[in-house]
């Protein structure tokens, strides 16, 4: 086992992106001018390419797709400053004409984790076949199951229980699912569907605004906060910062971690953001360490 080596205010971070094994040294000190200058994770929205039409999507519907090689270039610069992971979403990253070279190109050029969220319906098994040993983690956007799953998404709900054995196939894999009014009563299913695929992890994402919604309904929130705090579940729950962080009984990834040292966004047009639902961002115009620093001294 090869562990990355990441400089925190916390302590000395080691990563091996194969078993996923995290080890924070918080008992050494780090200098502040040794502390790593990039976060610890960015995902990358490759493209706004979806044949999906949810109504609670988030992603920008204008046609943008990012270039193959300023990709790769910005996660090699990336990982010499620390940053332990990638994730591509999107859009449907799946969509990406070049996606599964760019994913070997990274795993084969940096030490950082390659992962990304996928509806599965476009998963074949010569896709898997090439995805496989480049993917460190997936993750499958199941929005309710069954006919809930069929009247959000428009599609047979028997396909994403496929693409999740198929994935499955690729590497570990954990459930993403959108809390709505529609799902919130779904939820002890959910768990049970994801332990039935074999998923690691279930990651719940509080149903944000966006032209056509209003997100998540406070009463809806209070029936998720109850939800999590009294589930037994075999998955581990995870949630996405949604503003639900002081109600929530959720363990800091790296004690005391600032949100802009723990993860940023690139949207498809590459504009580095805080997070794929913030509206303020820094255009990437050569190093992304660049833009990096220019959005903390910006927030």
């Amino acid at each position: 086992m090869i562990c990355k080596i990441r400089l925190s205010e916390a302590g000395v971070h080691l990563f091996d992106r194969v078993s996923g094994l995290n080890v924070l040294l918080d008992e050494v000190e780090v200098p502040a001018e040794q502390v790593s200058r990039a976060p610890r994770y960015l995902s990358i929205a490759l493209t706004n390419a979806c044949e999906l039409r949810c109504s609670y999507c988030y992603a920008p519907k204008n046609a943008a797709t990012l270039d193959i090689d300023r990709v790769v270039a910005w996660t090699v610069e990336l990982d010499g400053a620390g940053c332990l992971g990638v994730g591509f979403g999107g859009g449907e990253p799946t969509a990406y004409r070049r996606f599964a070279q760019l994913c070997a190109q990274i795993a084969e050029s940096t030490s950082m984790a390659v992962t990304f969220t996928t509806h599965g319906h476009r998963l074949t098994p010569r896709l898997a076949d090439a995805l496989r040993g480049s993917v460190h983690f997936a993750r499958l956007s199941v929005d309710g199951v069954g006919a809930t799953y069929e009247r959000l998404r428009h599609r047979p709900f028997t396909a994403v229980i496929s693409a999740a054995d198929l994935l499955r196939s690729v590497a570990p894999i954990g459930i993403n699912t959108v809390v709505n009014a529609d799902t919130i009563g779904e939820l002890d299913d959910l768990v049970e569907f994801a332990a039935s695929v074999g998923a690691s992890e279930l990651l719940l994402l509080p149903e944000q605004p966006t032209p056509a919604t209003p997100g998540i309904s406070n009463t809806d929130a209070e029936r998720l906060v109850h939800w999590i705090r009294t589930a037994r579940t075999e998955v581990r729950l995870a949630i996405s910062r949604s503003g639900l962080e002081a109600s929530v009984p959720a363990v800091e990834a790296i004690p005391g971690e600032r949100p802009l040292d723990a993860h940023m966004h690139v949207d498809a047009t590459g504009v580095l953001r805080p997070n794929a639902y913030a509206s303020m961002g820094t255009p990437i115009q050569g190093s992304i360490l660049d833009a990096v620093q220019a959005l903390r001294e910006a927030a």
